[in-house]
């Protein structure tokens, strides 16, 4: 027979050799010879292989030609495919009655089923014969006792006693499963002798070693690659043959005992020869061994967890043997074993009071539980002890924080130090990776374990970010086997309990309470009325679903075919589907921003054109006509069915649906011309509002909105009451006990504010000063409608005697949009207004791809299909034009008089330095508010003007320049002219510094005095602004201070008091702010003690007390809301004890004038806006004014786009901010500001949408004035070694001389990570898909592998050199295979594994661009996490701390605390200091406001019946 020993071929070199042989790919004959040879050369047998070299020599020493060398290794290779088929067919049909492993095949036996991946390959054991599920392993079964702990046993029959296995054949695994045996009979089992199998394969390895000189030496021969078939694997343990890290066991010391005989050495007996012990016996002896190897049956060492035992795949293991009360892991006193197994199942017990799981293999014979692996064997053995302890890491993590993002999972487990005796020093973001499948089986077990209401792990936003970069498959029930016995380990009692607490309790006001509660009562009534209990759905394709129902459950238990009532409908806990939650949080929470859904208009107005229902009531007139105009007759009474109407009272307007509720309006007139009509100015209910059904059915709201209607289309009479603050509103926090504000009597309604529907503004409705006829006819929305509409349409005055003209007349003012405007004053204007003589060259949108790019050596570049780069400057807008106001002039009609409907402005330009022939490049260089003068004229209509803007000549101002431009935006300097035509820099004009003043007909001044003078006395109106005191704040979740660091800087706030429960912030936040008291307690125990009376804490820091918080400011974090896609009692629980309602009671309480919530800019989307809703109404119920928007921090100074959703309240009596409109032009796809609610688009009251009036600030501003430093820099404090380049890095290092440079250190990333940093290109754009597929040396010592393609990617195809693009068999359309997994690689396998439906990950590990921004600054800089593009643009590192604090507009004076992490999270969570401080200073000014009104008598009003 043909020599047995050789290797049977793949399938795959198989199917490829089939291919060559019917002359597939058109290749010439000696191309074929040479692909089969590569094909074929590592199965050849020894002689063959020796024959070949003797060829080769010939051909090299050109003894032979190449026809006849290709001739002669044509005809080997048809020799040798012959031997190795005759080898298949004598497996196939088991020459001699003898299986490859030796077992005794008796006739008429039916085989085994075999897996596909293994047909054609080495064979199983005939007797192997397997049961309905195949092999499995121990969980599931009945529990039995043991020294580790309790733990999960095998369903099996009753175990024989050691002595009788003496007599009979072991029991294979498949028949121990069914336990019985083959025929009831014994077998007798034929040991193995595998001295022959194991010398070839140390010479097949040998081979293999050698294999790849040989090959890259044929492959040069080739012209052009062709497609490439992928590498062999063993067809068992799935391990690649060539692979230089693939280890054989070394073989067994000559004393190893066979398992049996093993079992009955005296030094393992627990009793003194007693065979009735034995006998008695009937669970498995347990043993533990120490210096273990697993290996296949080709003696390759493996992994034991990778999936191989479940897919029935033979594993033995030899070791040394102890007793089960012996601790020592050394041999001494252990009795040697060989080739134990198979291993029919694995498993883990717990942990030993200790960091280690104790985990152990079960065979036929007996359970043993393991020690220490063999030397060889640790490697691989580590890795397994290394999951299970990530595992409890993350699942322990996340029980307690599970609003947790990746980053800051991450940040826990580098900072992880594994226990002492386990075999790794370090965990890395690799370490995760390469477990996540088991990692995220345990958090699937941890929630199969909790209640069916509890929310589970695997829907937050840190397990969904992993699943989706790791590529893991939810749902395998295959881990089932063992999940059980693992789940023990999770929940040991001493590591990771089971809060069982649920929630923390929110301290809360009644009024907060009594909002929620009764909201959610409702909700979830309507919920169980709607479905009675929804039924869970499934996706239907996971394993989990196709599962059956457990019947053990609750939920399993109420059904009625497991004897149940049937009522609840609740789908079996075991088949939650984790595929369906993971969905439904992602689809929550992450909503498409730039998604524009239709505007609806709000329905509450009724449309003259609809019809409406009249009523047949009779209408009268009562007393006589008041006024007449024209053919109006205007009446003060109508009576309406026998009830008398006046004008004032409020009446109810039936709508032509009866589903839709009473119209209610106020009658401001009533007349008849021929018809008796009225004027209705509308009220807007609740559910008309933002507020939706969170709404009190009996508030309604001021709109301005108003119509002419019969008076036939009125019901009846209502009353509206008007519910005024009381006087001491202040001082009433946490006293309202009632919900309700009025009875519900169906005819009663009250109101407090108005309401501005696109902006969702709820304000204080404001007074109107009443005309002479407002006795008969007033309306405030007609009178304030007017003025808008009047406020539009530009109106000049002052017309100029001086200036003649035959065809112009001048003026020197002109009004419009509430604005005045005047000769010599400065205005901005839209970019497009006009364009300069220079022409600068724009930055060219060029291609970042190359074109000639060696695809095997960049594998992944093919991905960078698009130009478009994360993070670019190239699409954002030029900033705003500027204009002086040389004339201001309207042209004369034919009859001489002036046409003004058509006002021109004459304007001089101004340049910006971006506009000079310097570039962007002079720019940089520049101050942000620096322009030129020009010459240069240009005429626009004056409905081009945006606003004012002040520009002045430097060296005309009173103080510095740096004085003048700290006092605000909008505030602009040039020390030059500019001649575009000669592109020189020049002296300014006299006239340019005095022109200011030429509309009041003052002559032209020369000198400087006279200048300054003129310049200042029409703008400069800074003494006259009152002082503004400092408002007395309480911020709460405080972070590091960002928040009050910007209210500092805008001067309206002093901070007293600060609640920070992270103890690194909380010092960062006294570091920079040591007067202030900084609480790191719970804010729901400090409100407690507080509405309790106490006037001080536990460390006896004195408490804020009523009325002394005049400004509260806050982020309050939302855990508890992700994947909340059901109302019932335990999501009621999350939601009205989360943070949000405890920081609203904070509000209600202490009513500060000012209150601002600042969150992630999703709080307006979570959970249908009912987050948002709630938070809305409960401000409303206090009294207060509020609004809500989404603003970009980018607009306001920072190179970072970062969108925060803010909610601002002013108290009654104050004014309510608006929000700032934006400085710095920006990203327009970063841009896109608007909110969603019920299908209506709100916007904030920005008016200048994606312009601004300065540049956009890039990363180059930022950051490239900080020194040169390397991966891991930890110097807390270094030199700046250089003066500040740019306007940006002049303001943030501020004005007193700071010689030392804090925190420019960053993180000390893997060997392996900074390889992969240093080979990302320097070039825009460069992320993973730049990197080479190499091997490569890491500072560690170690080597990276070479990323393997072993599939065809059926969306992408096949390179143009034919290699293979897929990474695992599901770029095929198959499931994951765990086999495919590939670590240490350059290019992480994860990355293509995931790409296609990902969008090729763009952007990981990518760099930042010079003139580009950062993406969100996040809490722990990672290349592959939520924002990778976390690399210098030229170093090879992650950004520093001191970068991201830039990033963040964090001033370099601003100190950070604690250790590197700490300080990243530190800046990441914090709000950047501009955006805060531009709201700031819309604080200010309706402060401001408020003090010069205070002169003048304010109306108070009661609640009155209208």
């Amino acid at each position: 027979m043909p020599a047995r020993t050789s290797l049977c071929l793949p399938e795959d070199v198989k199917e490829r050799l089939l291919v060559l042989d019917e002359g597939g790919d058109g290749l010439s004959d000696e191309e074929c010879v040479k692909e089969k040879l590569r094909l074929l050369q590592e199965f050849l047998l020894t002689d063959a292989q020796d024959r070949l070299k003797t060829l080769e020599e010939k051909l090299k020493s050109s003894e032979l030609s190449t026809e006849v060398y290709t001739s002669e290794v044509k005809a080997l290779l048809k020799k040798a495919l012959g031997v190795v088929t005759d080898g298949d067919v004598e497996q196939n049909g088991h020459s001699n009655g003898v299986t490859e492993n030796g077992s005794h095949k008796e006739d008429g036996e039916p085989e085994g089923p075999m897996d596909a991946e293994d047909e054609g390959d080495a064979m199983k054991s005939p007797s192997a014969i397997k049961g309905k599920g195949g092999r499995r392993s121990k969980a599931g079964s009945e529990p039995k006792k043991s020294p580790a702990s309790s733990r999960v046993s095998r369903n099996s029959g009753k175990q024989p006693t050691i002595l009788s296995m003496f007599s009979r054949v072991p029991k294979r695994k498949s028949d121990e499963l069914n336990g019985e045996g083959t025929n009831g009979k014994a077998e007798v089992k034929v040991l193995e002798n595998i001295t022959d199998e194991k010398v070839h394969e140390e010479k097949r390895h040998k081979t293999e070693v050698e294999k790849p000189d040989t090959e890259n030496a044929t492959i040069q021969i080739k012209a052009v690659p062709n497609a490439k078939a992928p590498p062999p694997k063993c067809p068992d343990c799935r391990q690649y043959l060539d692979d230089s890290d693939l280890k054989f066991f070394q073989g067994d010391p000559d004393d190893a005992l066979d398992e049996p005989e093993m079992l009955t050495d005296e030094r393992l007996s627990l009793f003194d020869a007693n065979e009735d012990g034995f006998e008695s016996y009937e669970d498995l002896p347990q043993h533990k061994i120490t210096n273990f190897s697993v290996y296949d049956k080709h003696g390759h060492l493996c992994p034991f967890d990778s999936g191989l035992i479940e897919k029935n795949v033979e594993l033995y293991f030899s070791c040394g043997v102890k007793p089960i009360y012996d601790d020592n892991p050394c041999m001494d006193g252990g009795v040697p074993a060989k080739k134990l197994g198979p291993i029919n199942a694995w498993w883990i017990t717990g942990f030993d009071g200790g960091e280690k799981a104790l985990i152990g293999f079960t065979t036929a014979f007996a359970d043993y539980i393991l020690m220490d692996p063999s030397e060889e064997y640790s490697s691989i053995f580590a890795l397994m002890q290394e999951k299970i302890y990530m595992s409890k890491i993350v699942v322990e993590f996340l029980q307690k924080n599970q609003d947790v993002t990746y980053e800051d999972l991450l940040n826990k487990i580098e900072t992880t130090v594994p226990p002492a005796g386990l075999n790794f020093n370090r965990f890395t973001e690799d370490t995760l990776l390469r477990h996540a499948q088991f990692v995220v089986e345990q958090v699937e077990s941890y929630d199969e374990a909790g209640d069916s209401d509890e929310q589970p792990i695997i829907v937050t936003p840190c397990m969904r970010d992993l699943i989706k970069l790791a590529g893991v498959t939810l749902g395998k029930s295959r881990q089932l086997y063992w999940r059980a016995a693992r789940r023990q380990a999770i929940r040991h009692p001493t590591k990771i309990e089971k809060d069982s607490k649920g929630p923390t309790k929110a301290t809360t006001t009644k009024l907060v309470y009594l909002i929620f509660d009764t909201f959610f009562s409702d909700q979830i009534d309507q919920n169980n009325k709607e479905c009675g209990g929804a039924k869970r759905q499934r996706c239907g394709v996971c394993e989990v679903c196709q599962a059956p129902d457990c019947g053990k459950c609750s939920a399993c238990k109420d059904m009625i075919k497991f004897g149940g009532s049937g009522r609840s409908k609740q789908g079996c806990h075991k088949r939650r589907c984790p595929n369906l939650a993971v969905k439904e949080a992602e689809e929550d929470e992450n909503m498409d921003e730039e998604d524009i859904l239709p505007v609806q208009k709000e329905s509450k107005k009724i449309s003259l054109t609809k019809k409406k229902k009249q009523s047949k009531n009779k209408i009268s007139w009562v007393g006589e006509p008041v006024k007449t105009e024209g053919k109006k007759d205007y009446y003060l009474k109508v009576c309406v069915e026998n009830e008398v109407l006046e004008v004032g009272d409020c009446v109810s307007v039936s709508p032509d649906d009866p589903s839709h509720p009473l119209y209610l309006a106020r009658i401001t007139s009533m007349w008849e011309d021929g018809e008796k009509m009225f004027h209705a100015h509308w009220f807007c209910r609740g559910t008309d509002t933002v507020l939706g059904e969170s709404s009190d059915p009996l508030e309604l709201f001021l709109v301005d909105e108003c119509e002419d209607m019969q008076l036939s289309f009125i019901q009846g009479k209502v009353n509206v009451l008007y519910k005024a603050p009381s006087e001491n509103w202040f001082m009433e926090g946490g006293m309202d006990d009632e919900i309700k504000v009025i009875e519900d009597d169906g005819k009663s309604f009250f109101y407090q504010l108005c309401y501005e529907g696109d902006c969702a503004r709820f304000e204080t409705p404001p007074i109107v000063t009443k005309s002479e006829d407002s006795q008969y006819k007033f309306c405030a929305s007609c009178t304030r409608n007017k003025q808008k509409e009047a406020e539009a349409v530009p109106l000049a005055s002052q017309p100029l005697e001086d200036e003649e003209s035959d065809t112009k007349v001048f003026f020197a003012v002109v009004n419009y949009n509430g604005e005045q405007y005047r000769v010599g004053e400065s205005v901005y204007l839209p970019p497009d207004a006009f364009n300069f003589a220079v022409r600068v060259a724009s930055p060219v949108k060029r291609s970042h791809r190359k074109e000639d790019v060696d695809e095997d050596l960049y594998s992944e570049y093919y991905r960078k299909s698009s130009d478009y780069i994360k993070g670019s400057n190239l699409d954002a807008p030029e900033p705003f034009r500027i204009g002086r106001i040389k004339e201001i002039y309207c042209n004369k009609r034919v009859n001489g008089k002036p046409d003004t409907t058509d006002i021109k402005l004459r304007l001089y330009k101004f340049y910006r330095p971006e506009n000079t022939h310097k570039g962007p490049k002079g720019a940089y260089h520049s101050d942000i508010n620096q322009v030129y003068w020009s010459d240069e004229e240009v005429t626009v209509s004056v409905t081009e003007v945006l606003t004012h803007c002040r520009v002045e000549y430097a060296e005309d101002l009173f103080e510095s320049v740096q004085e003048y431009s700290s006092k605000g935006p909008d505030r602009f300097y040039f020390l030059e002219a500019y001649n575009g035509k000669t592109k020189s820099f020049e002296d300014p004009p006299n006239y340019a510094r005095s022109a200011v003043n030429k509309g009041k007909g003052k002559g032209k001044g020369k000198g400087k005095g006279k200048a300054k003078a003129a310049s200042q006395e029409p703008q400069d109106q800074e003494p006259q602004e009152p002082e503004v005191p400092k408002l007395r704040t309480l911020d709460v979740f405080s972070g590091c201070g960002g928040l009050s660091e910007g209210f500092h800087q805008a001067g309206i706030s002093e901070t007293l008091w600060a609640i920070e429960m992270w103890d690194p912030a909380a010092q960062a936040f006294r570091l920079n702010n040591p007067g202030t008291t900084v609480f790191t307690e719970d804010c729901n125990i400090l409100l407690k003690l507080v509405m309790s009376g106490e006037k001080t804490d536990s460390l006896r820091q004195k408490l804020p007390q009523k009325g002394d918080v005049e400004m509260l400011c806050g982020g309050p974090p939302c855990q508890g809301f992700s994947g909340m896609n059901r109302f019932n009692s335990r999501t009621y629980s999350k939601f009205k004890n989360s943070l949000v309602v405890s920081y609203l009671s904070y509000c209600d309480y202490y009513r500060p004038k000012f209150f601002l919530l600042e969150n992630v800019r999703n709080f307006v989307s979570f959970k249908r806006s009912m987050v948002l809703k709630l938070t809305l109404r409960c401000l409303v119920r206090m009294g207060y004014q509020c609004t809500f928007g989404v603003l970009q921090a980018g607009q306001y100074g920072v190179a970072q786009t970062r969108r925060r959703a803010i909610i601002l309240a002013a108290a009654p009596g104050e004014k309510l901010p608006r929000y700032p409109e934006p400085l710095h032009v920006f990203a327009p796809r970063a841009c896109s500001l608007s909110v969603v609610v019920d299908d209506k688009k709100y916007v904030s009251n920005v008016t200048r949408g994606n312009g601004g009036i300065y540049r956009t600030i890039t990363v180059r501003d930022t950051m490239s004035d900080l020194p040169e430093i390397r991966n891991g820099a930890s110097g807390l404090e270094i030199s700046y070694n250089g003066e500040p380049q740019s306007w940006f890095q002049r303001q943030i290092r501020g004005s007193r001389y700071q010689p030392i440079l804090r925190d420019h250190i960053c993180k000390d990333m893997s060997a392996l990570v900074a390889a992969r940093m240093r080979h990302i290109p320097l070039a825009p754009g460069s992320d993973w898909r730049d990197l080479p597929n190499i091997e490569v040396r890491l500072r560690d010592g170690t080597t990276t592998k070479k990323l393997r393609y072993t599939h065809s990617d059926k969306k992408n195809g096949r390179s143009s050199t034919g290699a293979l693009r897929g990474v695992c068999t599901c770029a095929e359309g198959k499931s994951c295979d765990p086999a495919d997994r590939q670590f240490n690689t350059l290019i992480p396998w994860c990355l293509p594994h995931t790409g296609n439906r990902h969008n090729h990950w763009a952007g990981l590990y990518g760099r930042l661009e010079w003139d580009g921004f950062f993406s969100t600054t996040v809490t722990n800089p990672e290349p592959m996490g939520k924002q990778g593009r976390v690399l210098h643009p030229e170093q090879h590192r992650v950004v520093s701390v001191r970068e991201c604090a830039r990033s963040q507009g964090f001033p370099d004076t601003y100190r950070f605390f604690g250790n590197i992490l700490d300080k990243h999270r530190q800046v990441g969570n914090a709000v950047p200091p501009p955006l805060s401080k531009a709201i700031g200073l819309e604080i200010k000014k309706c402060v401001q406001e408020k003090m010069k009104n205070a002169t003048e008598p304010v109306k108070e009003e009661k609640m009155v019946f209208d």
